[in-house]
């Protein structure tokens, strides 16, 4: 069983991992994750007692943080609230700060630099203490109180204040930037609206959207959210998808079409009957998948997390030995020394690390879900970057699926018309889309009581009677069994005719490509891509497509084991990840053979997003080349954030140790980065300009 639960007050990236850590040790817990942009902790266990879990949850998080409460639900996140006490305290302590520096030295000026050190410092030495009360010394509220305790001691009572002021502000502007992401990640994710007009006989009335009931009939309003699934029953509208789907073009709906829970409609009044409840909705589905998406943490977060455990400890021993050794074995000054190893102090948190990095992947997977592309964790979007090989299915993948009368061949004494209307009346009675496709072509309607016996032959054809004359359309297998020839070239895309025991004919059909697949492959290509295609289609179909589309390599007439088979060999055999791009319904042992699973699924296909690692709501394949993208503009960023911290951290370790640099430097290589890493990793989510080039 999954626990999902919301942590308020959480604003301490280093807290987060302390407790996941210790939550992860709890009994009947098998694992569990934070995810610091969210506020949230998952929890896999293997009990039914909730509320014991809860409880012992709770105790935990107590332990590592007392401001911390565990909630079941999460709570509205309103605007930061700024006039608070914690706030004040420091607008004072920095009203003494600045007016310690008016004065000239002596007693007074000291007194007004320790009162802003108090003021400014109160809540982290608080805190500092009860972390040691409860064994956990290491966090960077005791780094700070141990710094600039000794700055104090040394009399260097401007930078111990400076220091305290700085991280406070620091802080407090890190909490904005990271609560500005936790707000826009919650506004994209607010797209469905909480009532619903209900219309019962001739009256309307207001209703909670959890309420609904399949076949309820709702009222829309011109600008409202559409609240559940449902199919017009009456009016006719535009509706904008782009919440869902991230198509800014709005749709023309009427009478008998689906819409989805959380468009807009735009115009007119529309009448719905509900086809899902809430919790079932597209957009339900979608959003629980955003949101779970934070459990699925990417090898460099993990990395980061361990990285930090030991990286902290590690630099305060350091910073032990280089205050004590030096006086100790080779003359130097006990003052200097310590001093040093102060600013070793200041600059060993790694919170630029540990709240940059899951902040810059939770934004990459909330810009990709407002593309359309519903990424269902951090891991999958760091192996799209690390995708060298994208394999697609053809048919309703690169290709639209709707088949299409391409050629009618005739065998002499028949003629083209003759084989096309034969095969009209045979499959007139056919749901199959290659009989419609033939309907389609010929045009004319068919007289049903031509027709005298019509015989349905599953996977085969069918078999008529018509004006006296046995037909037979179907594949090459039906002609064959009935031991009727057919010529050696073989399409599987293809009907084939006969008459009395005679063959007539073969009509030729073929599904166009999607009008972005041209592109969508183009691009992946330039984004160093190879593009390879695999579909069940015969060879001469799959390299005409394949011809159209300029793909590298393709592989045709291959069963579903096949596929899976084929990307194995793919997995093996190349550099990097390898993504299949499929229907994530026929194609699901493609799909778990690749590194990635990338589902064209459409909104409404459960199934689609059930098998995939991706899911591409808008069955588009240009939607790949966008995913690609996100995934490699996370990644750059993160990577990015990585090495501004490591590279000014471990340049301001070695200056410390050298004694080039003071503990105001110091406070920027931790604070300043931090803030410069979180400002860095909001980028991600920033709107994205459309490309003009791209073909509709």
């Amino acid at each position: 069983m999954r626990l999902v639960y919301h942590l308020e007050g959480l604003d301490c990236a280093a807290c987060a991992a302390k407790i996941e850590t210790a939550a992860a040790k709890l009994e009947s817990v098998r694992e569990a994750v934070v995810d610091f942009p969210s506020s949230r902790i998952f929890l896999d266990i293997d009990t039914n007692d909730r509320a014991a879990v809860k409880k012992a949850l709770q105790d935990v998080v107590t332990a590592v943080e007392p401001a911390v409460t565990v909630r079941e639900q999460k709570l509205e996140r309103a605007t930061p609230n700024l006039l608070t006490w914690a706030n004040a305290i420091l607008a004072l302590g920095l009203l003494s700060f600045a007016a310690a520096w008016l004065l000239p030295a002596g007693t007074l000026k000291t007194a007004l630099f320790l009162t802003a050190y108090a003021l400014a410092g109160a809540e982290i030495i608080f805190s500092a203490a009860g972390s040691i009360k409860r064994g956990m010394i290491f966090d960077e509220n005791f780094l700070m109180t141990i710094a600039t305790a000794g700055a104090v001691a040394l009399g260097q009572f401007p930078e111990a204040a400076s220091v305290m002021i700085f991280y406070r502000i620091g802080e407090f502007l890190q909490h904005l930037a990271v609560d500005h992401s936790r707000r826009s990640i919650a506004s994209l994710l607010a797209i469905t609206p909480e009532l619903a007009h209900l219309k019962q006989n001739e009256t309307i009335r207001d209703v909670p959207v959890d309420q609904l009931r399949v076949g309820d009939v709702v009222v829309v309003r011109p600008g409202e959210r559409i609240p559940v699934d449902g199919t017009v029953l009456k009016g006719s509208s535009s509706v904008d998808s782009s919440a869902l789907t991230g198509e800014s073009l709005p749709k023309g709906v009427g009478p008998g079409q689906e819409v989805w829970a959380g468009s807009v409609n735009l115009s007119g009044l529309l009448t719905l009957e509900t086809k899902k409840l809430a919790k079932e909705s597209t957009a339900a589905r979608i959003l629980e998948l955003v949101e779970n998406a934070a459990s699925r943490k990417a090898p460099t977060e993990d990395f980061i997390t361990t990285f930090a455990r030991y990286y902290t400890p590690a630099v305060v021993g350091l910073a032990a030995l280089i205050a004590f050794l030096p006086p100790l074995f080779m003359g130097g000054i006990f003052k200097d020394w310590i001093y040093r190893a102060l600013i070793f102090l200041v600059i060993s948190c790694p919170c630029a690390l540990v709240v940059s990095i899951p902040l810059g992947f939770f934004a990459g997977i909330g810009r990709a879900s407002r593309q359309g592309v519903l990424v269902k964790g951090s891991n999958y979007l760091q192996a799209l970057h690390e995708a060298r090989t994208i394999v697609f299915d053809k048919t309703g993948t690169l290709t639209s699926g709707r088949f299409a009368v391409q050629e009618v061949v005739a065998q002499k004494p028949f003629t083209p018309e003759e084989v096309l209307e034969l095969a009209a009346h045979a499959e007139s009675f056919s749901t199959h889309p290659l009989a419609q496709s033939i309907l389609k072509a010929y045009g004319r309607e068919v007289d049903p009581s031509s027709l005298e016996r019509v015989e349905e032959l599953s996977g085969f054809g069918v078999k008529a009677i018509w004006r006296g004359r046995e037909i037979l359309a179907g594949s090459g297998r039906l002609l064959d069994q009935a031991g009727i020839g057919v010529p050696a070239e073989f399409r599987k895309s293809a009907v084939y005719v006969a008459v009395d025991g005679v063959y007539a004919g073969a009509i030729i059909l073929a599904d166009a490509p999607k009008p972005s697949a041209v592109q969508a492959v183009q691009e992946l290509k330039a984004l160093g891509m190879e593009v390879v295609m695999l579909t069940g289609d015969s060879a001469p179909v799959a390299a005409e497509v394949a011809g159209q589309l300029g793909l590298d390599a393709f592989s045709a007439e291959l069963l579903p084991q096949d596929k899976a088979a084929e990307l194995e060999r793919l997995v093996s055999t190349r550099k990097g990840k390898v993504v299949f791009v499929g229907d994530g319904i026929n194609d699901a042992p493609a799909l778990a053979a690749a590194h990635v699973g990338v589902a064209m699924g459409g909104l409404g296909s459960q199934a689609a997003i059930d098998t995939a690692d991706v899911v591409l709501v808008n069955d588009d394949p240009y939607d790949v080349v966008k995913a690609v993208q996100t995934a490699r503009a996370t990644n750059r960023i993160v990577r990015q954030n990585i090495a501004l911290a490591l590279v000014v951290k471990l340049g301001m370790l070695f200056l410390g140790a050298a004694g080039l640099a003071t503990l105001w430097e110091a406070v920027f290589g931790d604070v300043g980065v931090t803030l410069l890493a979180v400002l860095n990793a909001l980028r991600i989510s920033a709107p994205q300009r459309v490309r003009s080039v791209r073909s509709v």
